[in-house]
């Protein structure tokens, strides 16, 4: 949302028409989104830099795989004027999500359960983070008077990594996730803004030579430091894409229904993360909820239970599709045998297919029966 006074701020003016007080007002902008419940608040230039071209080749490669709109959009993240005129200036903030509830290796080794992202099991984090970031800038605005601004958090073609990593809120890790010495259980979100606030230093990276992400993604999506393939990841592959699967990387999603955090659990950094924001504790039970209930869910139930939750952008066909895919990798129990076969008439063809898909993996693991 476009505020009031873009592109012509009304400037504060000390006493005799001295200049701004700018890193003064930065240093309380900073105070200010403390009490607002971010970890962190840096400031950084609008500049894009390197970045863009590395984002270039990245799509000139394939590797958005069907998402389309990171190519038509390329234009806006390349050139922040174009979403807020005269932008100077982008404000990062930084806020922890790391929830309490089950453990999330013993829920990746349970495969009656499915695995969801830590950052989808509680509230929907676009709109807490983009509540408070209003708050912060109307804050700025009761302080100064009208500016240019715009808000964001993944609302809009923005580099909120890049930003992020310039700002100097972290360092950006091998697997393209923000690092700081609190590790990567964080939301980031942004303030474009047209005043010259002064930036903060960039800080170091403190990877080293550590490729353990790189190492444990199930899928090889990581294919080089600071490369993904998105056609390959499993975040990708269970929220994004629309339609069939490959077959060849359905064994790899294990029990993995919507997203997958495994860059994240086995980055070092994460040992000192910080428990998250209570909104984001998990609701109905998808900490550890069983592949066979979830499956259960009508289309009315889903809507119902994932309403404020991000998971529920992706729909009920993908869901159950998602969910398909976990049963068929799991055991050959009496359990998932029901779950799947509730689903062989549902009137989507694609969870239809991943059903047909999932049978035949268990009937793979059935042992035989009789005699000699």
């Amino acid at each position: 949302m476009q505020q009031t006074g873009a592109g012509t701020p009304a400037r504060p003016a000390a006493a005799g028409g001295a200049a701004p007080d700018w890193p003064g007002l930065a240093a309380r902008l900073k105070a200010w989104g403390r009490e607002l419940g971010f970890a962190e608040v840096a400031i950084g230039r609008a500049e894009i830099g390197e970045a863009g071209q590395r984002l270039l080749a990245w799509l000139d490669q394939g590797r958005h795989g069907s998402m389309d709109y990171m190519a038509k959009h390329a234009p806006l993240r390349l050139d922040p004027g174009q979403l807020v005129p005269g932008v100077q200036t982008v404000i990062s903030v930084r806020l922890p999500y790391l929830p309490r509830g089950a453990e999330p290796e013993q829920v990746l080794a349970d495969p009656a359960l499915g695995y969801v992202s830590r950052y989808a099991l509680g509230r929907d984090y676009h709109k807490v983070i983009r509540n408070r970031l209003q708050k912060l800038a109307d804050r700025l605005q009761a302080e100064i008077g009208d500016f240019g601004y715009r808000v964001f958090s993944d609302s809009a073609p923005v580099m909120e990594v890049e930003f992020a990593r310039k700002s100097g809120l972290g360092w950006r890790g091998k697997h393209t996730l923000l690092l700081t010495r609190e590790g990567s259980w964080h939301f980031l979100g942004e303030i474009y803004t047209d005043l010259p606030l002064p930036a903060d230093a960039e800080v170091s990276d403190h990877c080293g030579a550590c490729t353990r992400c790189i190492d444990i993604c199930p899928t090889r999506a990581i294919v080089a430091p600071y490369q993904v393939d998105a056609r390959r990841c499993i975040s990708y592959l269970t929220i994004e894409l629309d339609g069939a699967m490959p077959e060849e990387l359905r064994p790899l999603l294990g029990n993995r229904i919507y997203g997958c955090d495994d860059c994240q659990l086995c980055c070092p950094w994460n040992r000192f993360g910080q428990m998250g924001d209570p909104e984001f504790t998990p609701r109905q039970g998808l900490d550890a909820a069983r592949l066979s209930a979830l499956m259960a869910w009508s289309e009315a139930d889903f809507l119902e239970r994932m309403a404020g939750s991000p998971i529920r952008r992706i729909g009920i066909k993908r869901w159950r599709r998602n969910i398909a895919v976990a049963l068929g990798n799991g055991p050959a129990t009496e359990e998932a045998r029901a779950a799947l076969a509730a689903r062989r008439e549902d009137d989507s063809a694609v969870v239809r297919e991943h059903v047909a898909w999932a049978e035949r993996q268990l009937e793979k693991k059935t042992p035989p029966t009789g005699g000699v």
